[in-house]
Parts: structure tokens; sequence; C-alpha cells
């Protein structure tokens, strides 16, 4: 949680300091993202990388451990649709939006740099609040309707930001399939996000 308020801190410092004029013009007119778009490509290579679990994971993974990041997928995309009946964006904007996956870093600045900073905005706060719903709401998803619920809910932060309340409400048993989750799913977010901005 503190991690996510400090995300939100640092984009409204961000908002405020270029609405009040205080950051240098030559910040403003080169487009910067984009380097930070490859320096992050780079960081998640390096940390997945040297992730001594990475291999272990990938050799003792069971095949029905896909059936997570599937039901993720799926319901994402379809939640995407139908919210797209609802807002001013267009079917593919929100499909590429959802299919962030709450990898709010990565996918928001991929958003930003096909379709701009209006639905680069939209998909940072979006896969923001997805994470902090499941902080907050992993205890009731787990009670409610089993540890399978949290891990779909938190996307790709399962290895991370949402593993420890998981593992806490859902059991040490579910670390493994939450973190094999959050792996593809880190994979799959620019091959999902980048499609759908090209539509």
């Amino acid at each position: 949680m503190p991690g996510s308020i400090l995300i939100l801190a640092a984009f409204a410092l961000g908002i405020c300091l270029s609405c009040l004029r205080l950051l240098p013009d030559a910040l403003l007119e080169n487009d910067l993202s984009l380097y930070a778009l490859w320096l992050l490509m780079a960081l998640v290579g390096i940390s997945l990388g040297a992730d001594r679990r990475l291999g272990e994971i990938l050799r003792s993974m069971r095949p029905n451990v896909l059936l997570l990041p599937l039901a993720t997928t799926t319901g994402t995309f379809i939640g995407a649709a139908f919210a797209s009946a609802f807002v001013a964006f267009s079917l593919p904007d929100c499909l590429a939006v959802g299919a962030g996956f709450a990898y709010y870093s990565l996918s928001s600045i991929f958003i930003t740099q096909y379709k701009g900073p209006d639905l680069g905005t939209v998909a940072l706060l979006c896969n923001i609040m997805r994470e902090l719903v499941t902080l907050l709401c992993t205890p009731l998803l787990v009670r409610l309707f089993g540890p399978c619920a949290a891990i779909v809910c938190g996307g790709a932060s399962t290895m991370d930001t949402t593993l420890p309340i998981i593992s806490r409400y859902a059991g040490s048993a579910w670390i493994f399939p939450a973190i094999i989750h959050a792996v593809i799913l880190d994979f799959s977010v620019p091959f999902w996000v980048t499609l759908f901005c090209s539509l």
C-alpha cells in the first residue's frame, strides 16, 4: 500500500509542477517517456533474469497453473469491453487499458507513446486502482470466492506488492501459482497493449 500511495503522490506532484510551470522548458519539450520505457524494459528483463526462482518455477510448472492467467486475461477483456459502452474511449482503447493487468508503470508508458497522455493517464489510474482494490479486498475476496479470486484480481502485481496479502489470507500454498500468474501476465503486457493500441 505505501508503494502505491507513493506512486500516486509522484504522479500528482508531476501534474502540479507542470501546471504551475515550475519545470524547465527542455524537460517539457523533449519526450523523455520513450527513454524511460527503454530503461523500464531493461530493468524488467534484469529483474526477471536475476530472480533465481524463475528457472525453478518454470521447471516445476504444471499445465493447470496456466488457467489462472487465462482467467485473468479473459475476465479483464470482458470487463474492459463492457466498460467501453459507458465511457468516451473506443473498444480497442479500453482493451489496451485493461491489458495493463495492474502493471501500471509499463502499460501507461506504452499507451502514452501510442495513444497520447489522456489515455496513458487513464491507464495509470485504472491499473493502480486494480492493485489497491486487491490490497484492500483480498480478505473479502478469499472469504466469498476463494483464493483464485484474489490472484485474478491482482493481475501482474501478484508476484510483488499483493503477494504478501494473498499469502496471508489465501495461504502459502497459493504463493507459487500467484508468482507464475504474474510472470505470464508480465510477459503478455507489451504484446496485448501494443496490439490493441495499433487497432
